[in-house]
Parts: C-alpha cells; structure tokens; sequence
C-alpha cells in the first residue's frame, strides 16, 4: 500500500520578536515524521512525505496514495485549519487516517466543543469566551474584572486561545488569580494569539487524559495521570510545564482513581468522541473534582513525538512501543475503510 504522509514540519531558525515563542508547538520535529515513516515502511508500505498546504496539494495531484496518513496541524489561526488535508482527501476520494473535516474543525475550537459536550450531559468548567468585538477595551483593564460577577466566575480562572492544541497558548501566566491580572493577560492572549479567548474557572484537581483508538466500537487505549512532582497550589499543564515534563511531571497509567471515577472518566471520553464522530484515534483531556470528570478538550489528532507525546508516553507505561501505536492507529483505518 502507498501512503502519504501529511504533517506540519517546525521550522528551522528564531521565531520572529513580535510572536509568541509557541508560535509553532503544534507543529512536528523532523525526529516525530521520520520514526513514522520508518514504522509505515517496517509494516511493508510504500512511504512518501507530502507535508501540507500547497505542496501536499502537488504532491497529491502527482503520486495519489491508497492512505493520507494524517496529522496536519494546518497553518495560521483559522479554526478550521486541521480539516483542510481531510477535506482535499474527500474531495479526491482518497481515504486518510483519523477524523473526518466537520470533527476536526469543530474539535479545534474549544468552546463549541465544549457546548456540545454539555448536551450529553458532560460536565465542563464553567467558562466565558471574549474577543476584541465582545469587549470595548480603552487601555486601563476598568472592562474586566466586573466580568466575573456577570458571568458567575471566581478566581481562579485559566485563560487560553479558543482555536488551538497542544497546550499551545496555556502558559503559566494563564492562570488568573487576582482581577488585577485579568484584563492584561486576555489582552496579551488577544494580541499573540490574535482569536476569541476561552475563560474558564480553574479545576483544582487530578488532571486525567485518555486515548482512545479504534472504530465500531472504539477502545480505550489508556488512561493516564499527569501531577507535578512537587506540589503546587495551582497546576497547569502549560507549555513550559510540557518543555520540562522529564524533570517536572509524573505520569501514571492507569492512574490511582476508584474504579467509579475511573469508569466515568473514560465513559465521559467515549460519549465525546461519539458525539463529535470522530474516528480511529483521539485523546481527551480532563480534571477530576470531588470524583467528578471535568472535560477540558479533545484532541482528535493527538501529538506522535516518539519520546514527549502523551499518548506515546502512556503506552509506554502501559509496554507498547511506539511503533505498536502508530501500526495500531493505521490498522484502525484500514479496518474502517474495508468495512464500508
């Protein structure tokens, strides 16, 4: 089988002074694309990479593959930037690894997900989206700290851009303590980030995420922990935080939960990614309070870095390699594809 793969390569060299350094965190290191091709090309398949944007389009058009292996992140700040090499897969008739265009825009925008989440009766943070058009903002922050008693907030809250994923925008200056704090770092999440800011009351509590892979039905692959090594008031799973998570974090799978919270943890993972159809493969992101599951978000193309991603770490606690997870995410697909 020929199979492509479709990806968003880190560039080389220093992120411009006006932009964020996580400018490009969801975007792949050579080491992640090549350990995938390599384990595609052990499985017997004839590998090309075709990246994404307009040279995964002449790519595609020239050499058409049986299989995209997708995990484009797509470029820029549109919020439906990770349905794009799906949606030009649909429009050719080519079949791709993971979920179709409609589950990957609509996941990628926290806040819609969020809303459908809750018609399933999924609990979620309670939360406030704001954008330059919401608030008539004149340079002294006088806008925002009455925001929390209209909405029904308190401090703490975190803050993090509406249309992005791996951790991308969740800094440790996220988390809102004082109303003093509010209105800079919104405007600075504005100015960076240039989207909607999501607001959400922090969930002081077990963060827990989730891998599911599979199709009719989908499994759990795993579910796992994430706690500091020292003890914090407040933590955040931030982008510094996830630089450093070899020195800082300890992770375990399957987590110390009772069984209860356990079952309801993971049932609350399937229900979204049902609801959202997604498919062969995602991982959703939770905090425990008082055994009670708060979903935070989903990500249906979930990171592959062979050593840092979280669903690679998870099955390494749970003594699948690497390898075995990428063959199991293409085996999902394949299965899919056959079975129409």
């Amino acid at each position: 089988m020929h199979i492509a793969i479709a990806y968003n390569l880190k560039p080389d060299g220093p992120i411009s002074a006006d932009a964020p350094d996580d400018l490009y965190e969801e975007f792949d290191a050579p080491v992640t694309i090549h350990s995938i091709a390599a384990v595609l090309t052990s499985l017997g398949h004839r590998v090309s990479l075709m990246g994404d944007g307009e040279p995964f389009l002449r790519a595609i058009l020239h050499d058409k593959p049986d299989l995209v292996f997708n995990f484009a992140e797509g470029t820029g700040i549109g919020r439906s930037r990770e349905a794009r090499v799906p949606a030009v897969c649909e429009l050719l008739g080519i079949p791709h690894t993971g979920s179709d265009p409609l589950a990957l825009a609509v996941s990628l925008d926290k806040d819609l997900t969020r809303r459908l989440a809750q018609t399933a009766d999924i609990v979620v943070p309670k939360g406030i989206v704001l954008s330059f058009d919401d608030v008539p903002y004149d340079g002294d922050y006088a806008e925002f700290p009455p925001m929390f008693a209209d909405c029904g907030l308190t401090l703490p809250v975190i803050a993090k851009p509406t249309f992005e994923g791996s951790s991308k925008g969740i800094r440790n200056r996220c988390l809102i303590a004082t109303p003093e704090e509010f209105g800079p770092t919104v405007i600075r999440l504005w100015q960076d980030y240039r989207q909607p800011v999501l607001v959400e009351e922090f969930i002081a509590g077990t963060e827990v995420t989730v891998g599911i892979i599979g199709n009719d039905p989908p499994q759990i692959f795993g579910t796992m922990s994430i706690a500091p090594k020292n003890a914090v008031e407040h933590f955040v799973y931030s982008v510094e935080v996830k630089r450093e998570y070899v020195r800082l974090i300890d992770y375990a799978c399957p987590p110390d939960l009772p069984v209860n919270v356990l079952r309801d943890v993971e049932a609350a993972a399937l229900t979204v990614f049902h609801l959202l159809g997604c498919r062969d493969v995602a991982r959703l992101d939770f905090r425990i309070r008082d055994g009670v599951p708060y979903f935070l978000e989903i990500n249906p193309l979930p990171g592959l870095n062979p050593e840092s991603s979280d669903l690679v770490i998870m099955a390494g606690l749970m003594g699948r390699t690497h390898a075995e997870l990428i063959e199991a995410i293409v085996n999902a697909a394949i299965a899919r594809i056959t079975s129409r």
